[in-house]
């Protein structure tokens, strides 16, 4: 028998967290990652390019997928982005159905667990937020969770607490296929910069807006020139109509200063560079509705 033979069997594939918007999804897929990946805001929706991160670990290399929350879409963007959830769904290996320890299971989380059944991956229930309840509410919520479907696992977790993030990794590696490495060493994600760096102003333009807004914002980055230790970025935000713009740039233009401000710093953190940010806020007229437009700003 080779001293090989005892080691375990090397494990790679693909995993996803799924749940209502405000699950803790892009928080947890960020506490895994040890680095800010997906975009996380107070906002539901506001994911909306699938980014995926790359867990190394010495046995294994778990592969997250970030999906927008499903919904009952009202736009056309809301039906393309369901899609694209769905697509993924069936492309996974494990799937972790994210439910808040703290909010009674609802509705939208009896839809998603009816969704899941059909599929082949293994699904796991992820009980977030464990840090904004007692043991009491938390044991009553992870017996209504097994309650609620076929779940291969329930494990109760706090991203922003950091309790039982490595257990959550461990347990999601466990139901990977055996396969090769599928990512080189260095790899934390295969979104292009220019994405993740769309992303970040975007969400420095939701927050702090008012609650009309968090659709209605898209940001294409026209350019990004890199020029020795600075690099010059040139970005374009889109809103629906004109009093959504006045919005964004605020009294003599402080809003959109903010914006930039809280952007840059995320960016330059992201870069490893100094950064110029040069904003720009325009009217795409209704540009969720419209193919055309949508086609324009990537989706």
């Amino acid at each position: 028998m080779s001293a090989d033979s005892t080691r375990p069997a090397y494990r790679a594939g693909f995993a996803c967290f799924v749940g209502r918007p405000n699950a803790g999804k892009s928080t947890l897929t960020n506490a895994m990652v040890g680095q800010k990946i997906a975009i996380t805001s107070n906002k539901p929706q506001t994911t909306r390019h699938i980014i995926r991160a790359v867990l190394h670990r010495p046995d294994s290399q778990l592969v997250l997928v970030d999906t927008p929350g499903l919904h009952r879409p009202r736009t056309l963007l809301g039906e393309r982005l369901n899609d694209l959830v769905r697509q993924t769904w069936s492309e996974v290996d494990v799937i972790g159905l994210c439910i808040p320890a703290d909010e009674p299971i609802g509705r939208g989380d009896r839809f998603i667990t009816g969704e899941l059944a059909e599929l082949k991956a293994t699904v796991l229930a992820v009980v977030t937020k464990t840090d904004l309840v007692d043991k009491k509410r938390l044991a009553e919520q992870l017996l209504a969770v097994s309650e609620l479907g076929e779940f291969a696992e329930v494990v109760p977790v706090s991203a922003v607490a950091g309790h039982q993030v490595d257990t959550l990794v461990e347990v999601m590696t466990r139901y990977l296929p055996e396969s090769p490495q599928l990512y080189p060493d260095d790899m934390l994600t295969e979104e292009p910069e220019q994405v993740l760096v769309g992303e970040l102003i975007r969400e420095a333009a939701l927050e702090g807006v008012r609650d009309e807004l968090p659709h209605s914002i898209a940001v294409v980055v026209e350019e990004m020139i890199p020029e020795g230790r600075l690099t010059k970025i040139y970005a374009d935000l889109y809103v629906e109509r004109s009093s959504q713009k006045a919005i964004v740039i605020g009294h003599r233009g402080s809003r959109l200063k903010a914006v930039g401000t809280a952007a840059r710093r995320q960016i330059e953190e992201l870069l490893g560079t100094r950064v110029y940010l040069d904003l720009h806020v325009r009217v795409a007229k209704d540009w969720q509705r419209d193919p055309k437009q949508l086609r324009k700003l990537g989706f």
